[in-house]
């Protein structure tokens, strides 16, 4: 089964996910659009899912900020199910179903936000679990509760019922056709939930059809790997990342804590990239704060760090800039060929810190990349020796710019703040 599991994602998944630019407020129509768009745009580069994020089965919700509460919509056995009013398709019992055919016939694959456990008014109105005389009430874990949503319970593995509730889920989201599923309020719940995330990654993987598992949210645990390992294909290492240098900043440390613990098949995840045209839901035309070299900065950790690439700005409204972005061809080969990324160094260059990632490339040869975390630009020249590099001489492409050097015996960079120099070593 974990051989499987593995097959699932040999490679980091790469998509987009609605939640950056409109919360639990998108509509059936967005998702087509942006679907329509990376079909177009970005399918040739790798980019396949297309995920819709949280309450898609909450009618009101219309932007970033949940109604403590809300009336959910059930099925006639307590699982959720599309609000009509957001996904039309849905309608007369069909689920997600024609929105994930219409999804599949782009040659893209379809996935949903869940939360863990079961819902509120599900367990509020006893209902019985499908296929069984068990009632809602007695498998709710009713202190076990989200911290920042109100729609849940938790399960208890322990009581009878439990299990055949996760395994109806699963089923109807296999109905559905769904491929991806990403579960919330999980990750970091560790180890108190640890049994109710085994019970729901058995449920998902015996349910018949095969779907990746994204855990969040972060930060993931990192004594944990092993059991995420087992059970999913990717975790966050972070809490919900935006658009700010301090949290970009942040990710370095994060990113070298889990460095050694990638594994193929289950990937540590940076969480969603923040740029073009985010949070839309408020009726302004946002756009990132990062700046363009801190977006290389940005893209070039991810890649080298192999975290799955999900974008999450409105791809219809992408420009020049974002979509070459996602589409440099030399930055994403890293995300296929990076083996035993870690950090190298973390030094003081005159009044700026440069950190240096070093990686093997699985075609032969390596990848070096030389962030500036400073607030001016620096020069930096580095032997190959100080690289851990075991050659008199190589030849370097710069990943951004297309630059080559050859034969050279030293690695040198003029670097913009929060930018990045990111190089292919032959």
């Amino acid at each position: 089964m974990l051989e499987k599991n593995r097959e699932l994602a040999v490679t980091p998944p790469m998509g987009w996910n609605s939640w950056d630019c409109y919360g639990a407020g998108v509509t059936e129509e967005i998702v087509r659009k942006n679907a329509e768009y990376m079909a177009k745009h970005l399918k040739q580069f790798g980019y396949e899912y297309i995920v819709v994020d949280i309450q898609w089965y909450e009618p009101t919700a219309v932007n970033h900020e949940y109604h403590a509460f809300a009336d959910l919509e059930t099925d006639e056995y307590g699982r959720l199910v599309p609000a009509v009013n957001k996904f039309p398709s849905s309608a007369g019992g069909k689920g997600f179903a024609p929105l994930a055919e219409y999804i599949h016939s782009l040659g893209l694959k379809f996935g949903i936000h869940i939360m863990r456990g079961i819902p509120r008014q599900t367990v509020h109105r006893n209902i019985k679990i499908k296929g069984t005389d068990i009632s809602a009430r007695d498998i709710a874990k009713t202190d076990s509760i989200c911290a920042w949503n109100t729609d849940m319970y938790g399960v208890d593995p322990e009581n009878p019922g439990a299990k055949e509730w996760y395994q109806s889920v699963f089923e109807l989201f296999a109905s559905w056709g769904v491929d991806f599923i990403k579960c919330d309020d999980i990750a970091r719940e560790l180890p108190k939930e640890e049994s109710e995330l085994v019970l729901l990654s058995d449920a998902l993987k015996s349910c018949g059809r095969d779907m990746v598992l994204s855990l969040s949210p972060g930060p993931s645990i990192p004594e944990k790997a092993e059991l995420y390992r087992q059970t999913a294909n990717m975790q966050r290492i972070t809490d919900d990342f935006w658009d700010k240098w301090e949290l970009l900043y942040n990710m370095f440390e994060r990113c070298d804590k889990w460095s050694t613990l990638v594994t193929r098949g289950n990937w540590a995840d940076c969480d969603m990239l923040p740029i073009g045209a985010i949070l839309q839901d408020y009726g302004e035309e946002n756009r990132t704060n990062f700046t363009h070299d801190e977006q290389r900065t940005m893209m070039t950790l991810w890649c080298m760090m192999r975290s799955p690439v999900i974008m999450g700005g409105d791809l219809t409204k992408n420009d020049d800039f974002t979509l070459d972005l996602l589409t440099n061809r030399a930055v994403l080969e890293m995300l296929r060929c990076s083996r035993f990324a870690h950090q190298l160094f973390r030094r003081t260059v005159g009044d700026n810190e440069i950190i240096a990632w070093i990686a093997v490339r699985s075609e032969g040869g390596g990848y070096l990349a030389l962030f500036n975390a400073g607030e001016s630009a620096a020069s930096v020249s580095l032997t190959l020796s100080e690289c851990e590099i075991a050659s008199e001489v190589v030849s370097l492409v710069e990943l951004w710019s297309g630059c080559v050097t050859d034969n050279t015996d030293v690695i040198s960079a003029k670097i913009a703040p929060h930018g990045v120099a990111a190089f292919r070593i032959d």
